[in-house]
């Protein structure tokens, strides 16, 4: 065993979980959680404090999100390791939080087969995927992925907003709606925008 523990800030807006990580943890003798955060802003505010050998986060949480949680503490720290633990197991998620910096990416529902493997790959540098991750990732392979704008129609749109008030929410005109909508169809393979959501959300491209 490692004489120095791998000290961890574990982000996540439940407390049940951050419990279970704690009770999954408390069993390994060379790991060490030394603080909790319940918000993105919060988990960038403790990982700059604490300086942290890893940060285990989510991506859903209030105020700052996870994908944008990682982005800042990798610009400002860019030799930060950290790890995903999440519900989603779309492909897109999974890219986005991979290009956004973390090198590790597990599921809720593997928490206590995998969480101690994945800790200790990422922290010796190297990348942790769960396999329903890699499955994702290999089958949606050369697939084109949505742009921020589009993902920001289809969300809306998947809200149950005309195209009227998607072009007024994001101030384009109702034309240009349609194009992207257009465009969205094409790149899922949709063939109307009930299926994009259906697509975009199993994938991870969208969440409501």
């Amino acid at each position: 065993m490692r004489e120095d523990k791998i000290r961890i800030v574990v982000a996540d807006d439940h407390p049940l979980i951050r419990r279970g990580v704690r009770a999954v943890l408390s069993m390994v003798a060379d790991v060490l959680v030394v603080g909790e955060a319940e918000d993105g802003a919060q988990a960038v505010a403790l990982y700059r404090t604490l300086l942290p050998d890893l940060i285990l986060l989510d991506l859903q949480m209030p105020k700052v999100d996870g994908i944008e949680a990682i982005e800042q503490i990798r610009q400002e720290f860019p030799q930060a390791r950290i790890l995903v633990l999440t519900t989603y197991s779309g492909d897109a998620q999974a890219l986005r939080a991979l290009r956004a910096g973390a090198q590790g990416y597990i599921l809720k529902s593997n928490l206590h087969d995998e969480l101690i493997e994945a800790i200790q790959s990422v922290h010796e540098g190297r990348e942790f995927l769960s396999a329903e991750i890699i499955s994702q990732i290999a089958r949606h392979q050369g697939n084109q992925q949505l742009t921020d704008r589009e993902r920001s129609v289809l969300t809306l749109a998947a809200t149950g907003n005309s195209n009227k008030r998607i072009a007024s929410s994001l101030e384009i005109s109702e034309e240009t709606v349609k194009g992207y909508m257009k465009i969205i169809l094409s790149k899922l393979d949709a063939v109307d925008r009930t299926h994009a959501v259906t697509i975009a959300l199993r994938r991870g491209m969208i969440d409501l």
